[in-house]
């Protein structure tokens, strides 16, 4: 049998993934597999869960490991973190999905002894799924530049809206007068984007959308873009001052600094079981096309 090494992440607050989560210790043990743990998920699994885990298990307590596959327990949010430490490793990551919706997370807690076995026998397939570069002109954004779904730009706070002046590859798009606007990749046109009228992209259809929030005027619609294109947002704020959004994790920016997003020079591995399309997720998780009347 083929020795292999897998990472393992998990959201620290979901007490009900226990017994999912000692279902999968014990099978990957039984296979005498190699394994990882965050060590914040370790703490939670050993302290607050009181979950035996292998005591061959290595902690990991910052960015240095390196495994065959990484599984990620929780929601889209954890996934994104998974991903953010992954980095350009090219670990494929697979998704249990431990919260509601889950779109990067996909894999339901039932079917964990079937993934593992897939894994396994070779049986499937690794998505390739492009991230977002962000730059300033002056200093660097806090801690990791890289997005697998969005960088929004959005006001600080409730008062006004804020100008963002839109280039693209050195060309000149358009002002938005809006709430914010967010460049996101295919990964997450069903995620922030979506919510405030953004296409639904297929993933590896190698494009970025430009979707803007509340803006104040009826003939702005969001824009699908190559994702090659090199965009550059210039802002201007009542309070000089605006946040910007890196998959969830903000930060404030003074409106004298110049943004710009381009695709990263690496992507991230999704590991896939056979059957899974992204269209049959539309469907199941979005009810996509479903006639809800009576």
């Amino acid at each position: 049998m083929t020795k292999r090494t897998f990472a393992l992440f998990g959201n620290a607050f979901q007490a009900k993934k226990s017994a999912s989560v000692q279902k999968l210790l014990s099978l990957l043990e039984e296979r005498g597999a190699m394994l990882q743990i965050d060590a914040t998920f370790y703490r939670f699994l050993t302290e607050d869960l009181r979950i035996a885990v292998p005591a061959k298990a290595q902690v990991i307590g910052d960015d240095s490991f390196d495994a065959d596959v990484l599984i990620s327990m929780g929601g889209d949010g954890t996934f994104l973190e998974a991903a953010r430490r992954v980095g350009n490793k090219q670990i494929p990551i697979v998704g249990v999905n431990m919260g509601r919706l889950g779109f990067l997370a996909d894999i339901l807690p039932e079917d964990i002894e079937a993934v593992v076995a897939q894994i396994y026998d070779g049986n499937y397939s690794v998505e390739e799924r492009c991230l977002l570069q962000l730059d300033y002109d002056q200093g660097q954004p806090e801690g990791y530049p890289f997005a697998l779904n969005e960088v929004a730009v959005l006001k600080r706070d409730v008062s006004s809206m804020i100008s963002i002046r839109v280039d693209i590859n050195g060309e000149y798009l358009t002002t938005y007068q809006a709430d914010g606007l967010i460049i996101n990749t295919p990964t997450g046109s069903t995620g922030y984007a979506l919510s405030v009228g953004g296409p639904i992209m297929q993933p590896g259809s190698h494009t970025l959308g430009l979707v803007p929030v509340a803006p104040h005027s009826l003939t702005v619609r969001p824009v699908t873009l190559t994702d090659d294109a090199v965009i550059t947002l210039t802002v201007a704020s009542r309070n000089h001052q605006f946040l910007v959004s890196i998959d969830g994790r903000s930060e404030t920016c003074s409106e004298d600094v110049r943004l710009t997003i381009r695709r990263a020079p690496y992507n991230i591995k999704v590991l896939k079981r056979p059957g899974q399309s992204f269209f049959r997720t539309l469907r199941t998780k979005l009810m996509w096309g479903t006639d809800v009347r009576g």
